[in-house]
């Protein structure tokens, strides 16, 4: 399986889009600050993502949401999730 995710980071109130093909892991190492994309933006929260069978459409769908059109649908998807987590 291959995974497009979101994270949302409470610090700056923005979404962070990535892919992987082992979710736990790469969301494990988001989120202990090890990566080089969230290590500022912590403390964050998976709060979205999209499996895959193919590679090709998972790379293909993250590079999408990562559009500007991307990131509109993103917000409609995910408007009661984000809603829900910037009231903690």
């Amino acid at each position: 399986m291959f995974y497009v995710y979101v994270l949302y980071s409470f610090k700056d109130k923005k979404l962070y889009v990535g892919y992987t093909s082992d979710l736990r892991k790469r969301i494990k190492r988001h989120l202990s600050g090890k990566t080089q994309a969230m290590k500022s933006r912590l403390p964050a929260t998976l709060i979205y993502y999209e499996a895959f069978l193919s590679k090709t459409d998972a790379l293909k769908k993250e590079k999408f949401y990562k559009s500007g059109r991307g990131h509109e649908v993103l917000y409609k998807i995910l408007k009661d999730s984000l809603a829900q987590v910037k009231t903690k």
